[in-house]
């Protein structure tokens, strides 16, 4: 994140009471140390009362106690799935705004977050702006066009990675589903997934 990205786009005490609303609590899950902290620093500056968690039973913890308004939940964590926090939110609140963060390429575990009660999914990494716009998002709002889309190799790779996660990362079968040979389909995901 960048200095302009840490600095309150938005002036004025009303200005955020009406992006945000009157419940400011936001709960970030993520295992990257660094990025956390950043992410935090930078959604304090636009008004959020953030709290923080750094694994899924820090995060399940926290949303049992205290139900955020507002989370972003990565869902990569060292110790299980940013899902289980995602769960343990709509347990205890069905308003949350929720914005999940995907790495690796995970479109089809993002899908099943937004199912879950998740209103949209940004890849990691995602910068200030753009978490700031999905959380404070309304119904109706369409998201912006994004100004690089993804190339025509990693749609093909984000497929890949959806029929291989249906097939709960059976290679054998999500190569059948697929009509492609074993090894080609071994190599493809040992690849990282292309820009």
């Amino acid at each position: 994140m960048t200095d302009k990205e840490l600095t309150d786009p938005h002036a004025g005490a009303k200005d955020i009471e009406d992006h945000i609303g009157p419940d400011a609590t936001l709960l970030i899950v993520d295992d990257d140390g660094p990025f956390l902290r950043r992410l935090a620093r930078a959604m304090e500056t636009r008004g959020f009362a953030v709290d923080t968690a750094e694994s899924v039973a820090e995060g399940v913890a926290k949303s049992k106690t205290n139900p955020p308004k507002y989370a972003v939940v990565d869902l990569r964590l060292g110790d299980g799935n940013g899902l289980d926090v995602i769960e343990a939110i709509r347990q205890r609140r069905d308003d949350t705004h929720i914005v999940v963060l995907t790495g690796y390429g995970n479109i089809a575990t993002a899908v099943t977050a937004v199912k879950l009660g998740a209103l949209d999914y940004l890849a990691k990494p995602a910068d200030a702006d753009d978490v700031y716009s999905a959380l404070t998002q309304r119904p109706g709002e369409k998201a912006e066009v994004p100004e690089n889309p993804m190339s025509a190799d990693r749609v093909r790779w984000e497929h890949i990675q959806r029929v291989y996660e249906m097939c709960e990362r059976n290679v054998s079968e999500t190569a059948r589903r697929l009509n492609m040979h074993r090894r080609t389909l071994q190599r493809i995901l040992a690849k990282r997934a292309p820009k």
